[in-house]
């Protein structure tokens, strides 16, 4: 059985921790910010909390990121300087050069390795394999009704609450996608890094007063041939703006760890 630290305690971290109680890993330790240890035991129950990676406990298989970007940057470069393996659904914190290079250099200086789970998108895989010959053209479309942008910077671009149409409050490059919107662009973050990388990468975020899902589009063309892929995902119950198949993405990429024979 795999022991695992998780980083976090909101809604993809709790899916996590009820995975654990019959699947085939435990959690040992849940970090975060200092001060938040009730928020965690609420979660987590008696697992010890910890506000620094320097105090996780011997005999870790995996650490695994559910917090965001934030807790990414705090935790990241610690956890894979130790030797640990880390999951993360935290991507589009990777459109920051400057953390990309420094979780990479951790990585080495660790000997470990900073996995990217496919999160609330498919066709990553194929995507990918397509990146191996030559790619002309990649975008994402993210399309969620308003109140999935509520917090969001479409706030301040379109009024969200009486919208009677569809309506884009983003157009522009996957990176500039995930820089302003951090808590809801790790789908676009995750195409780029797959395709043509950040600024090749072209990213539309629609507001949709006509659907109730969270709908990912991904299209692309090369010397593959073209490619369009489209999910309607399920928010959570306890989260709507957080991805069901997110979370599920987590736990099979810790399962994985174990199979001897996977996909990818």
């Amino acid at each position: 059985m795999q022991t695992i630290a998780v980083i976090g305690y909101g809604a993809v971290a709790s899916y996590v921790r009820m995975a654990a109680t019959s699947s085939r890993f435990r959690v040992a330790a849940v970090i975060g910010r200092p001060g938040r240890e009730n928020a965690a035991r609420a979660v987590f129950g008696e697992v010890p909390f910890l506000a620094e990676v320097s105090r996780l406990p011997v005999g870790l298989d995996v650490v695994v990121d559910c917090a965001g970007h934030a807790g990414l940057r705090d935790h990241g470069a610690g956890v894979l300087r130790r030797g640990l393996p880390l999951v993360t659904v935290s991507i589009g914190a990777l459109a920051d050069d400057g953390l990309r290079a420094e979780l990479a250099e951790a990585a080495r200086a660790g000997g470990s390795r900073l996995h990217l789970a496919s999160g609330a998108i498919g066709a990553l895989d194929a995507l990918s394999a397509a990146s191996a010959g030559r790619l002309e053209e990649v975008r994402y479309t993210g399309r969620k009704p308003p109140s999935g942008w509520a917090g969001s910077p479409a706030e301040k671009r379109l009024d969200l609450r009486n919208l009677s149409e569809p309506a884009v409050h983003f157009d522009g490059s996957a990176r500039d996608c995930a820089l302003t919107y951090p808590k809801n662009a790790n789908v676009a973050a995750s195409v780029a890094l797959a395709g043509l990388g950040f600024d090749r990468t072209g990213a539309r975020l629609i507001a949709d007063p006509t659907t109730t899902r969270n709908t990912h589009e991904i299209s692309a063309r090369g010397d593959f041939g073209e490619l369009n892929f489209t999910i309607a995902g399920k928010g959570m119950p306890d989260n709507p703006k957080s991805s069901a198949l997110t979370a599920m993405s987590v736990v099979r990429t810790i399962l994985n760890r174990e199979e001897r024979i996977v996909f990818g």
